[in-house]
């Protein structure tokens, strides 16, 4: 049997593409996706799907239990990509706002690994792929849920490396940076439940945001497509010594450089801009 993967949050972009390009590559592909429908979609176009809900405890061990029943048994590698962004300054974010950010990029992504490694530890290797982002390591504004769930993401990864050093688990992180995907309406339905903008001292600033979010495409110079992710991935999933950090887009790889060098008020000023 060819390695068995499962990949969360397949039902566009990144988990969407590289679910496809890894079953092509022959490798035994488990998508998964929150939404029913998509589940049925993704079946349609020649994959292996489940449904898995990032927010549902219940859902997740399902899932896994559901993975192992398909692969005898067995898991190769994890891909967690599921996950979205919620907008806003964080005056403006109920608590409630901010745990469902949680629930779904952080507390699901943990319980979803916790409950996978016991299957990588009794068949002696394993590979988990996280899908961070440049806001995992440069925060900005209005950004404050996702910039916190992704740092969160950043130091948990570093953490279960330590802990694994001594076996052959292997833990990379890929931080991609702007990617052209549905993510920018997600996160804009993600705005209208939870962000009272009439009433915010931010007013001014969100319409700028909700025009930027309504946009179809991001328009942005060094955005890059879906499919920019996937070699990345491939290595983390091939490389004997895969990197811990896979950085995809110009942004990331500049920042990356910038937070090393300077001083954290000068990059401050040019996070202002980038924002």
């Amino acid at each position: 049997m060819s390695k068995a993967i499962l990949i969360t949050g397949c039902s566009t972009g990144i988990g969407h593409v590289t679910a496809h390009a890894l079953h092509k590559r022959g490798y035994h592909v488990i998508a998964s996706c929150r939404k029913l429908a998509d589940v049925e979609r993704l079946q349609q176009e020649g994959l292996t799907c489940i449904h898995l809900d990032l927010n549902c405890s219940q859902s997740i061990s399902l899932a896994v239990q559901r993975t192992l029943e398909l692969t005898g048994g067995k898991l190769y590698a994890l891909f967690n990509n599921g996950a979205y962004g919620q907008p806003g300054a964080l005056e403006d974010l109920p608590v409630d706002g901010l745990r469902a950010q949680f629930e779904t990029n952080f507390f699901g992504w943990h319980q979803l690994v916790c409950e996978i490694l016991p299957t990588m530890r009794k068949q002696g290797e394993g590979r988990i792929i996280q899908n961070s982002s440049v806001l995992g390591f440069a925060a900005m504004k209005y950004r404050g849920a996702y910039n916190a769930s992704k740092f969160a993401i950043e130091g948990w990864s570093d953490t279960l490396r330590l802990e694994l050093f001594d076996t052959n688990i292997k833990i990379s992180l890929i931080e991609p940076g702007p990617i052209e995907t549905r993510f920018r309406a997600n996160a804009l339905n993600a705005f209208q439940q939870w962000i009272d903008s009439e009433d915010s001292v931010h007013q001014l600033q969100y319409q700028q945001q909700i025009a930027r979010l309504a946009k179809e495409q991001s328009n942005n110079a060094f955005v890059l497509p879906a499919e920019a992710c996937v070699e990345s991935v491939i290595h983390a999933l091939e490389a004997p010594r895969p990197r811990i950090r896979y950085r995809i887009t110009k942004p990331t790889k500049i920042f990356a450089i910038l937070k090393r060098l300077l001083p954290s008020r000068w990059l401050d000023k040019i996070l202002q801009k980038a924002a």
